[in-house]
């Protein structure tokens, strides 16, 4: 069943906002281009922001402040 892993639990998703997605674990994520990233972490925090250099994995770079562009 969807959204229910192994032993019979509902899986968490708690959106952070300004932050990462936090999903607990362990996890399977699948990319658009078919790869799939696996972690064995009990909560793994999800790239929300587009730009962790370790996505789909957040690296924190979200709390980076942005350069003003006027």
């Amino acid at each position: 069943m969807p959204g229910v892993s192994g032993d019979g639990k509902r899986n968490v998703v708690r959106v952070v906002r300004g932050g990462p997605v936090l999903v607990s674990g362990p996890v399977e994520i699948e990319l658009p281009d078919g790869a799939k990233v696996e972690s064995d972490r009990f909560m793994v925090a999800v790239c929300a922001c587009g730009r962790s250099k370790n996505y789909p994995l957040c690296d924190t770079s979200h709390r980076r402040k942005r350069r003003r562009t006027d």
